[in-house]
């Protein structure tokens, strides 16, 4: 304890005492603070019951048999005793005692292990009883049998001694010859500031211990126990490294955020697998939540209602277009390819729904099909309008253009559908829709589609892309036809504005890979606004006319005026003051030549459109097969007329539904020209001309 002292490491050793020097001042006095909070153990003893009343009336007088009693009674007085010898024990006392000195309780401690040397004593007082009794049989004394004593058998009689001692514990030797094993838990403790005290604090009695751990401190400042180990416990996250040769002393290291501790080696960590994180402890990996585009989430939502509001407009054209739908408008728009047209923008917005559904093998499918499907129906129906306007218009010769019939359309649009819904099957076949877990980042688990995670998804938009490029292409060709033809421009700003949002939906669909719920509700947003633009582009003028302006939705008439003269003119009037003479004639019209590059005049109130023309092929194709006679001349049966003015007096009598041509110089009009005639109302413009009319 002193060398502690001068190393100055008071508090920083814990010291586990033997029962050789537990509570002994030897130890102790002086040393206080190095020994505070030892703990020792202490053979249990109890006092030997008259013990202390003998020893305390022994004096050298009556105590003479014990050679060792006047040096215990100097040394205990300090003083030497008459006639005693003189001993190195003894020199340095220079009082004589008197014979009147006393043993008090008060000058006298006792040693608490008597109780030990009574039981010693008395185990071979039982044991030599045994023997006398087996070997003696009730002699007196010892018999010839006892006569040396064999230690042997001495031995076999004490290890089976069983008796009750003077201090009342019973006495026994185990199977090992050992003594009962009772023993105090004893700590030196700091009782208060510069007082301290041994105190017992536990017992250790037929193999059971037992504490009192409120009753330990080991130091007054700091009562929890000291920790005395070479390495902490690692804390949480951590493994073990151990240092080379020790078993018993480590470093610990940082796992990764994403790593746990190894449950079977506690010296490695282990990488969580993806869709697993560390729980709190870091010593198991959990799953984490599946997440996907729920249809409550605000993404889902603002992309439902946009759709949903879509949806009831279609509708709502949908049922106007059937209620009128023999009215010029409704005709002259072909109204089979217009029903195509909505059904695939119907399906437009109804692909907003499937994209939002949780993803199984069955909706990736459904998913992956209609995406492209809807649009392959939208386009391809405005690819055939548009071609069969370019066809017409841009007619290079007097033959009638082929495959412009209404059945002949929709079989065109029925056979580009078709080459979308093979590349469906074919795609489906190669590589099958599924869904599947998507791990973008150690933290999410994503429950998509598999064709979500990469750009193999504008597989199914790639067909109706060419059908966008090349309907624009046509619409850009168109734009120059009669002003008064607004189909084609409409056409052409619907496509412009769909090239628009495209452009603006590629970049995006690439740049959110890692945000799949933002990818599916720009796709769902998509395919909402093309439709939406071809909607309002293409079908609200004729909302407008039918709804706003029925008085616009009627056959057009055809208003005098005279025009200046021109090669190309398909159709002149002049009034009535150039008449040659006065007719009577229900109409008289011009055969329209829908030729782009004619174009017609500014005095004539509405241009005739192409279904003019389609009719009049159709009408005169009638009249020659019954031999009747001709009301309409194509324009692949008339004759080269000279550069010169003519005119054509257009009158309305139901009376004289004759056709008359009159011109300035009537000599130099060599050949007939194209006339056709109508009863009561003749049409030039939008509009067919009967119940059985041709649309376009």
């Amino acid at each position: 304890m002193r060398a502690v002292r001068r190393r100055k490491a008071t508090g920083i050793f814990s010291w586990i005492g033997s029962d050789g020097w537990s509570a002994r001042g030897l130890v102790s006095n002086g040393n206080e603070p190095e020994v505070e909070g030892t703990l020792s153990v202490q053979p249990q003893a109890n006092p030997v019951k008259g013990f202390e009343e003998y020893f305390l009336n022994l004096t050298v007088e009556n105590n003479r048999r014990n050679p060792w009693f006047v040096e215990f009674w100097e040394d205990h007085f300090k003083c030497q005793y008459p006639n005693a010898p003189r001993t190195p024990y003894n020199v340095n006392y220079t009082r004589n005692c008197t014979k009147k000195e006393r043993l008090t309780k008060q000058n006298t401690a006792f040693e608490d292990q008597l109780q030990f040397v009574s039981d010693a004593v008395m185990a071979f007082a039982y044991a030599f009883r045994d023997m006398h009794t087996d070997l003696c049989h009730g002699k007196a004394g010892l018999c010839d049998e006892m006569k040396p004593i064999n230690g042997t058998l001495l031995l076999q009689y004490l290890r089976h001694v069983d008796f009750e001692g003077l201090s009342g514990d019973k006495f026994k030797f185990d199977k090992d010859g050992d003594g009962p094993a009772r023993y105090n838990i004893i700590h030196f403790k700091q009782i208060e500031p510069g007082k301290y005290k041994w105190i017992r604090v536990g017992k250790y009695l037929e193999g059971e211990l037992r504490l009192n751990m409120s009753e330990i401190q080991f130091k007054l400042e700091h009562p929890q126990p000291p920790e005395s180990v070479c390495s902490l416990p690692c804390e949480v996250g951590q493994a073990k490294k151990y240092v080379e040769g020790e078993r018993c002393c480590w470093h610990c290291f940082n796992c990764t955020p994403y790593q746990i501790r190894h449950p079977k080696d506690e010296t490695q960590c282990m990488q969580c697998e993806r869709g697993t994180l560390p729980d709190e402890t870091h010593s198991m990996c959990r799953e984490v939540p599946e997440e996907f585009l729920r249809p409550e989430s605000g993404w889902a939502i603002g992309a439902m209602s946009f759709s949903a509001t879509g949806m009831l407009v279609t509708l709502f054209v949908c049922g106007v277009f059937l209620k009128h739908n023999d009215t010029p408008v409704v005709r002259a728009s072909g109204r089979e390819l217009s029903y195509v047209l909505l059904s695939g923008i119907l399906l437009c917005y109804l692909v907003t729904f499937t994209l939002i559904f949780k993803p199984t093998h069955i909706v990736c499918g459904i998913q992956r099909f209609a995406a492209g499907f809807c649009f392959t129906v939208v386009y391809a129906a405005l690819l055939t309008k548009t071609n069969r306007i370019s066809r017409i218009f841009n007619a290079g010769s007097a033959k009638r253009p082929s495959f412009i019939s209404p059945r002949s359309q929709l079989i065109i649009c029925s056979g580009l559908i078709s080459v979308q819904i093979l590349i469906n099957i074919v795609w489906m076949i190669i590589d099958p829709a599924r869904a599947m877990h998507h791990y973008p980042t150690m933290e999410d688990n994503l429950l998509v589609c598999n064709n979500y995670i990469d750009t193999s998804y504008m597989i199914a938009f790639t067909y109706p892309i060419i059908l966008i490029i090349v309907c624009t292409i046509y619409a850009i060709l168109t734009r120059k036809i009669p002003e008064a033809f607004n189909e084609s421009k409409h056409i052409g700003l619907t496509m412009y504005t769909t090239c628009v949002i495209w452009l603006a939906f590629v970049p995006l669909y690439y740049g959110t890979g890692s945000n799949v719920a933002l990818r599916i509700t720009s796709m769902s947003v998509t395919i909402s606004l093309s439709a939406s633009v071809t909607v309002v582009c293409l079908f609200s003028p004729k909302l407008y006319i039918i709804l706003i302006r029925p008085e616009r939705n009627v056959r057009p008439t055809v208003r005098a005026g005279r025009p200046n003269p021109t090669k190309s003119s398909a159709i002149t009037a002049t009034n009535a003051s150039s008449m040659i003479g006065p007719v009577t004639a229900t109409t008289v019209l011009t055969a329209a030549t829908c030729d782009q590059n004619k174009a017609i005049k500014k005095h004539i109130a509405s241009t005739m459109d192409c279904s003019t023309q389609s009719e009049c092929y159709e009408m005169e194709m009638k009249e020659r097969k019954n031999g009747d006679s001709l009301t309409c001349i194509s324009r692949s049966t008339q004759t080269t007329i000279n550069e010169k003015e003519f005119v054509a007096v257009v009158t309305s009598n139901k009376k004289s539904p004759d056709v008359i041509v009159s011109a300035n110089n009537m000599e130099s009009i060599n050949n007939t020209t194209t006339t056709k005639r109508i009863n009561n109302n003749g049409r030039i413009g939008n509009g067919p001309l009967s119940q059985s009319d041709v649309s376009l």
